[in-house]
């Protein structure tokens, strides 16, 4: 199939959307984010890009602590909000329901059914962004939410964002277990290796 070249300032990945407390002037500030992912496993390690004038990443450098939250999208008129004003210039404490778990300064959304508090270890200089890196100290979820102890996917009904086109996505019907689907031809690319 043909190749053309496209802009390379383009997003072609569904990002997850949360959303991102931090005290600042002593409230909660929340902050909507798509540029958000999991990067170690242990310990638990997750990391935002934010823009560095943000007013919840002024929080975040003070306290060193925020939260992420992960919201379902029935909250994608309240996360988009988030993401439209300021909280230099609005007060954004009471767009969401705030609950607190062991760090001081790290407010989640308590409407949003899988909440993370982690602790700062490190931000990295982007450029226009800041890419900030936090250890996940405590996970909270609603209970509705769980199979098996676990956050279910269908039951967080979590959504996405798509660029440049600016829409939000749900989530689409499982396609396969990791690590299972490929067994079979990873078994014949060993076979055929030796």
């Amino acid at each position: 199939m043909a190749r053309i070249a496209i802009n390379s300032n383009v997003f072609p990945f569904p990002m997850p959307m949360v959303v991102v407390g931090a005290d600042v002037g002593g409230r909660p500030n929340y902050l909507a984010a798509a540029w958000v992912t999991r990067v170690n496993y242990k310990p638990p390690v997750i990391g935002v890009a934010l823009g560095r004038t943000h007013h919840t990443s002024r929080g975040i450098r003070r306290h060193r602590e925020f939260g992420i939250s992960v919201p379902g999208r029935r909250l994608a008129a309240e996360v988009d909000c988030a993401g439209l004003v300021s909280g230099a210039r609005v007060d954004k404490s009471g767009l969401f329901e705030t609950f607190r778990g062991k760090l001081a300064h790290a407010p989640m959304a308590a409407g949003c059914p899988v909440s993370m508090e982690c602790r700062l270890v490190r931000i990295v200089d982007l450029g226009d962004d800041e890419f900030v890196i936090g250890e996940i100290v405590g996970a909270y979820a609603e209970k509705r939410c769980l199979a098996g102890g676990r956050p279910d996917v269908r039951k967080v009904d979590p959504f996405l964002l798509t660029m440049p086109d600016n829409r939000y996505w749900a989530v689409g019907e499982c396609v396969g277990r990791a690590w299972e689907i490929g067994k079979g031809l990873a078994e014949r690319l060993r076979r055929a290796g030796k």
